[in-house]
């Protein structure tokens, strides 16, 4: 049985993944903010069978992840999916707040998680490190506005490229994910391609197929490799 730990777990994406993975029979470590109020998730943990259990997290607090490190202890993770992240707190605008939380909540983030998290990964079986990244993170593709999304997209696609290459030896598989035009509380109003659950069942099977041929390469939530 498969242990998985999901950032960002409360809602859209996130929460549609706990809910196939533990569908699935997976054992599912469900991280958000604030689990007080993650109402979904608590119902979901309900159902699950005691297969979901839900940590809090805050991806842009250090004290947070070393508190997460410590009450996993040795404990191994076959998957650890990097899903949290936010829009873009500066929108269009070039400013240094909303610019610095925006990169260390998309970009910093995952990678002291990954850190942190790297020996419970090399003690498990499929050792997979997971980011959900965005083609927004596509330099050559990139096109106006949300400055700050953009360049902390490419920012977590070229750490995690490079710990692809760098973690390969200790047998862990890093996946690039990007998940598509999604309908999450993320762009509420704005007509989306394809609803969380359908992305997650795409994610999914990616996650299962990744490989040392695919690690470390960007490509959708199909399987369509995306340009850098």
């Amino acid at each position: 049985m498969s242990t998985v730990l999901i950032t960002g777990a409360n809602r859209g994406i996130g929460l549609a993944l706990v809910r196939q993975y533990a569908a699935e029979g997976a054992e599912v470590i469900a991280c958000c903010r604030d689990p007080a109020t993650a109402d979904a998730l608590k119902e979901l943990a309900k159902s699950s069978s005691d297969r979901v259990r839900i940590m809090p997290l805050d991806v842009a607090d250090e004290a947070s992840i070393d508190s997460l490190k410590r009450a996993l202890g040795d404990r191994p993770i076959d998957i650890l999916i990097n899903n949290a992240g936010v829009s873009g707190l500066s929108a269009d605008l070039i400013e240094t707040v909303g610019w610095t939380t925006t990169l260390r909540v998309n970009a910093l983030g995952p990678m002291l998680i990954a850190q942190a998290l790297r020996d419970n990964l090399r003690r498990s079986n499929e050792k997979k490190l997971v980011a959900i990244t965005s083609i927004m993170g596509s330099t050559s593709s990139a096109g106006g506005g949300k400055y700050a999304y953009r360049a902390s997209k490419a920012a977590l696609n070229n750490g995690m490229r490079g710990l692809s290459r760098d973690w390969a030896g200790d047998g862990i598989l890093v996946g690039l994910l990007n998940p598509g035009w999604v309908q999450t509380d993320m762009v509420a109003g704005q007509a989306a391609y394809i609803s969380a659950e359908e992305c997650a069942r795409g994610l999914i099977c990616r996650i299962a197929e990744l490989t040392p041929a695919t690690s470390g390469v960007f490509q959708d939530y199909r399987g369509v490799v995306s340009r850098w």
